[in-house]
């Protein structure tokens, strides 16, 4: 089944993208993971969007907001990498998939059961389900965070590694617990 996103990719890449006049345009589409079919759709906003089919890349600049189901991403821009052959016809558009989205910029990434990321820039690997934070980064969940020069969160492991450098050590905060009963 060829998504919303893969479609609109296809008309805008072989269309002149000057008639689409309007100061946001929205994309949608699945990203497929190994987790299955059953997740909704990555919603992306921006004030401007180049499709260039030669370098396989979707470039959204302007004030980027990426809405999945269970997270949100702004930046000041967000470029999505894909693999795969487009085609004018046919289906063989279903081969397209995203490999790699980097966001910078102002990154913050959003969860919606609570925890909040920020970077100047994030890259998601698709297939390995892995976001690596750089610029300044810090993660936070309540009052607790951590920061450090990279960090990694692999998220099929529930894990992350934080990374410091020969300027910068990784800090770590954990905020005091009530003990209720």
């Amino acid at each position: 089944m060829m998504d919303f996103f893969l479609r609109a990719l296809l008309v805008f890449s072989f269309a002149s993208l000057h008639l689409l006049a309007g100061p946001v345009f929205s994309a949608a589409f699945n990203i497929a993971t190994d987790r299955g079919k059953d997740e909704g759709p990555l919603v992306i906003t921006s004030n401007t969007l180049e499709i260039d089919n030669e370098k396989k890349t979707v470039t959204f600049t302007g004030k980027v907001t990426a809405k999945k189901d269970e997270w949100v991403i702004h930046s000041d821009k967000m470029i999505l990498f894909y693999a795969g052959e487009t085609a004018q016809s046919g289906t063989n558009t279903e081969k397209v998939r995203v490999d790699k989205i980097v966001a910078s910029g102002g990154v913050q990434i959003l969860r919606s059961g609570g925890g909040e990321a920020k970077a100047e820039e994030a890259v998601f690997y698709q297939a390995d389900e892995k976001i690596i934070l750089t610029g300044k980064p810090v993660v936070q969940q309540g009052e607790d965070f951590v920061e450090g020069s990279k960090i990694t969160l692999f998220l099929k492991e529930n894990r992350s590694i934080v990374e410091g450098s020969a300027k910068e050590k990784v800090r770590a905060v954990i905020a005091p617990r009530t003990e209720e009963r």
